[in-house]
């Protein structure tokens, strides 16, 4: 191997005389591919979710080919190794390329193969990559017993690769527009098992015919050495579609705020309602529908609808085990016990470290978090789940507004890998389906005081009374989008519980949700903290 002359200049190539096909048996490769070049390539990768810790060294997992002929393209599976004592698999393509005018941006290094020189790449940057990936799951065989194993559906065929490009910018995977008709999502960060994203996605749209989820097209997964199913890839149809449905209400309430000042509303004279009472349009009050508009109403309903329907199919299966519905048991409730006191734990710890961050409103709202933290904490433990009488299902587990697509007046909804901070396994645990409503109401809560934060200055009120208007808005929100969801699960015969077991289920994932905000909020953006901690406050005082 040709020595080079610095790690930082590379000005001189690594020199290998053995072909591409060839070059991952060589140990002097790998040796200084993971040694020398790919820690620094990693560390400045959007997709890398090892940022906060201290990486310690890279192995090759495990690598296979990804190729169409003679066209040969490597996957590695990387495991990357931290001071912290815990790892991280990564899913990384590479090519090789000897333009030297290509992809200058994402070269991982300089090398010389066979006396020709030119440059190991990231192979998501190379259209002929892509077009192999698109062609060999168009022509994916029903049953694929090999190490890379290429799925498709049954409606994707007759169809020629055209184009493919990037889809934008993205923090965890990769996704490639192909066609302007479909997404294939690259994921980054892998797991030893099947990804959630695929095998829902795959039972939503192929076995239940849920509509408003992009359709399923195909899918590539990787038989490991150790006999588990890597999932590396997912490819959808692409849904046109007007944003998602965060920016959608961040629009809208800006504009319910405005009324306030345009329709010259007092705050303290709008009628109120109690939390969690269900509400049709007519139990609104006129003036509430006159601040606030019909149309937000009617949007949460729709939303609502979607939301049933999504649980209704995840609910309605009784032969794949991974999906049939279950009741609680004490299995569930000691893994959720021990799940919900390390959070807690964890929380605490960080308020108590970051308090001094805090004032107004947010430092009162953080010191009575403190001083009622044992209330909480029985709130966690006290889960009896010999009076539950609802079901559990498996459930989208990261339920948030921005993972919903506005699409001429309706909603799609995306992205089933699950919480980011959880293990696969956790993800795929069966839970109540009111878990994910819960997300959406925090997520309802999030950007009601997002829009304050971000227009303050556009409005007459005081922040005081818009937190007010804020929140009275909120427990109308989540009163239109109980009344639709409740019907709508109760008439296909899911059961989510009676009225007192629904508001239990929600309190406890309402206030696990806002505990789990929390530490993002202050190690990220303590002026924000206020609103999981207003949130927290709301259910320990309701």
């Amino acid at each position: 191997m040709a020595k080079k002359e610095s790690n930082s200049a590379m000005k001189t190539p690594y020199a290998f005389d053995v072909p591409w096909e060839g070059l991952l048996d060589n140990e002097d490769f790998v040796s200084a591919f993971l040694s020398d070049v790919l820690e620094d390539y990693i560390l400045k990768q959007r997709w890398y979710g090892g940022k906060a810790s201290k990486l310690k060294y890279i192995e090759l997992a495990e690598y296979f080919r990804i190729q169409n002929n003679e066209e040969v393209y490597y996957g590695l599976i990387l495991e990357v190794n931290f001071a912290e004592a815990f790892y991280q698999h990564y899913f990384l393509p590479i090519a090789f390329v000897s333009d030297e005018s290509f992809a200058k941006e994402d070269r991982i290094l300089p090398i010389s193969i066979k006396g020709q020189e030119g440059f190991i790449i990231d192979a998501v940057n190379l259209e002929a990559f892509r077009k192999v990936v698109f062609q060999r799951i168009l022509n994916a065989e029903p049953i694929d017993r090999t190490k890379v194993q290429y799925h498709k559906s049954a409606n994707f065929t007759d169809i020629s690769y055209k184009s493919s490009r990037f889809m934008g910018l993205e923090q965890s995977n990769t996704s490639i527009i192909y066609n302007d008709s479909y997404v294939l999502k690259f994921f980054r960060r892998i797991y030893a098992d099947k990804n959630p994203d695929f095998e829902m996605s795959l039972f939503l749209s192929e076995k239940k015919e849920f509509k408003n989820t992009p359709r399923y097209v195909g899918s590539i997964n990787v038989l490991t050495n150790n006999n588990e199913y890597i999932t590396i890839a997912l490819m959808q149809e692409l849904v046109p579609n007007e944003g998602d449905a965060w920016e959608y209400f961040l629009k809208e309430l800006h504009k319910v705020f405005l009324n306030l000042g345009h329709k010259n509303l007092q705050v303290s004279e709008l009628p109120e309602t109690k939390l969690f009472t269900r509400l049709g349009i007519r139990d609104i009050p006129p003036r509430i529908i006159d601040w606030a508009g019909l149309n937000l109403f009617l949007k949460i309903q729709t939303l609502a609808q979607r939301t049933a329907e999504m649980h209704i199919a995840l609910g309605s299966e009784f032969e794949e085990t991974a999906f049939t519905p279950t009741h609680f048991n004490g299995d569930y409730v000691v893994w959720l016990k021990n799940r919900m006191l390390y959070q807690f734990q964890n929380r605490l710890n960080t308020i108590e470290n970051n308090i001094h961050k805090l004032d107004g409103l947010a430092l009162d709202l953080a010191t009575e978090f403190l001083d009622k933290k044992n209330l909480i904490r029985r709130r966690f433990v006290t889960f009896d789940w010999t009076k539950l009488k609802g079901e559990r299902i498996r459930v989208h587990g990261d339920y948030h507004l921005g993972q919903i697509l506005v699409k001429n007046d309706d909603f799609y909804i995306l992205d089933f890998e699950g919480e980011p901070e959880s293990t696969i396994r956790d993800r795929k645990v069966k839970q109540p389906p009111l878990k994910d409503v819960a997300g959406l109401f925090r997520s309802f809560h999030y950007a009601i005081y997002a829009t304050i934060f971000n227009n303050q200055d556009s409005y007459a009120q005081s922040q005081d009374e818009l937190f007010q208007a804020g929140e009275l808005l909120y427990r109308y929100f989540i009163g239109v989008f109980l009344e639709t969801y409740i019907t709508k699960v109760q008439e296909a015969n899911l059961n989510i519980g009676y009225d007192q077991e629904r508001i239990f289920l929600l309190k406890y994932s309402l206030l696990e949700k806002a505990v789990y905000e929390l530490g993002y909020e202050l190690n990220s953006r303590p002026l924000w903290a206020v609103i999981p901690l207003k949130g927290i406050s709301n259910i320990i005082n309701h």
